[in-house]
């Protein structure tokens, strides 16, 4: 069995939302047993990004007034967007937007490691769902640095990982309710 047959989310955990008005960020906080420099790659460099993030990007994010074009993968229609690279501050802190999400990485020397913390806003309808994906892209990320890539999980393959699981329990923790939409009703998975 392959390193991403055997991959199964643990449970939801490590996320919170702060909420201002219509405004909620959701904070993703991660400890990884690899150095702040190491994370700093796979966060800003597209080689690395192709392995885990939810997108793919034309440049290195690691430079402070960077124009990058970011592409959606595995979207049903391609969100193309150009960021520029507000912040960074290599290997603390990188801020970027992502179409029309604030993206805030900080990386903070941890017991050996990286306490990685991301920051993003998402509208209220979709924070659980954006947990669950980046709750997946962050293990995906995690085994790429430890040598055991398990390739990227992201769009409707996430459904075969446990997305749907990991969906419903960020909503709970959060106090929201989910949609019952056509792609949850009838799931046997």
């Amino acid at each position: 069995m392959t390193e991403r047959e055997q991959y199964t989310p643990g449970p939801a955990s490590g996320a919170q939302v702060r909420k201002d008005g219509e405004k909620w960020t959701l904070i993703l906080v991660r400890e990884l047993r690899h150095a702040p420099e190491k994370v700093w790659l796979a966060l800003t460099e597209p080689a690395h990004l192709r392995e885990w993030a939810p997108f793919d990007a034309d440049g290195s994010l690691g430079t402070v007034g960077a124009t990058v074009t970011l592409t959606t993968v595995a979207a049903p229609k391609p969100q193309v967007s150009e960021t520029r690279v507000t912040r960074a501050d290599a290997p603390k802190a990188l801020e970027y937007n992502w179409g029309d999400h604030d993206i805030r990485w900080e990386l903070e020397a941890f017991g050996g490691g990286t306490r990685l913390t991301l920051w993003t806003n998402i509208g209220r309808r979709f924070i659980a769902m954006g947990a669950a994906g980046w709750h997946i892209c962050l293990d995906v990320l995690e085994r790429k640095i430890a040598g055991a890539p398990v390739g990227r999980i992201v769009g409707p393959e996430a459904m075969k990982f446990g997305w749907q699981r990991l969906h419903a329990e960020y909503a709970k923790q959060f106090g929201i309710e989910t949609p019952d939409g056509p792609s949850q009703r009838g799931r046997t998975n």
